[in-house]
């Protein structure tokens, strides 16, 4: 089983000069051996994530790990498969409107692999609530972002950015870099390295439980 993770970059890399619905039905059988083995590695990562985050022991890797296959109805780019596996984690599934921790193994060229912990595409009113929450409390959350561990682990923001401050904000205010956020998201880039070692998902555990205190304060924050 440790062996895997090379066959699925090897699919992967197969995928992507492929991608199509013959090439895949002809190798779906890889896939699902495949599939089947990132599930129990990504049930692995739960059950230690449920270490520190008791409410993710109610979620399985069916509860959190993305399809493969892409959604094209709106998109210029008709591929039907995603050249990445990926999963969402959080106590409330992999669709909740909440912030989370979220996860890619792919091959770097669109996709960048790694860990991430945040929240991403948010209503404008949840938006909104986090930037006054941010403004309010601004010693917690920098005392959060700017944590040691959080920067060692964590040094990048993962997030779209407005050239100024949002409306009804002084463009010159003090917090303007958090405010021009339209997403909080970090991330922790992984290499193949990574993944091709065994005991990736206990890793990746470890390495999300630096997060924790950047997710609560946007969760309770949306939930005041």
């Amino acid at each position: 089983m440790s062996h895997y993770i090379a066959d699925l970059y090897e699919f992967l890399e197969q995928l992507t000069a492929n991608n199509n619905r013959q090439w895949f039905e002809d190798n779906r059988p890889r896939y699902e051996h495949l599939r089947a083995l990132w599930m129990a590695d990504i049930d692995r990562l739960i059950a230690s994530m449920s270490a520190w985050e008791p409410g993710m022991a109610s979620q399985t890797a069916k509860t959190c790990v993305y399809r493969i296959y892409r959604d094209t109805r709106f998109s210029h780019d008709k591929t039907p498969y995603k050249t990445f596996f990926s999963a969402a984690f959080s106590p409330w599934g992999r669709k909740a409107e909440r912030a989370g921790y979220y996860l890619e193994l792919g091959l770097g060229e669109t996709h960048q692999s790694g860990l991430y912990g945040g929240i991403w595409c948010m209503e404008s009113a949840v938006l909104k609530k986090l930037r006054h929450a941010i403004v309010d409390n601004i010693e917690e959350w920098e005392s959060i972002v700017n944590e040691q561990q959080m920067l060692t682990d964590y040094p990048s923001w993962c997030s779209s950015m407005l050239k100024t401050s949002p409306k009804g904000w002084d463009r010159n205010h003090p917090q303007a870099f958090y405010l021009r956020m339209t997403n909080y998201g970090k991330w922790h880039p992984c290499s193949r390295d990574f993944f091709l070692d065994p005991a990736w998902p206990e890793h990746a555990a470890a390495l999300f439980h630096t997060l924790k205190p950047f997710v609560d304060f946007i969760n309770y924050s949306i939930d005041e």
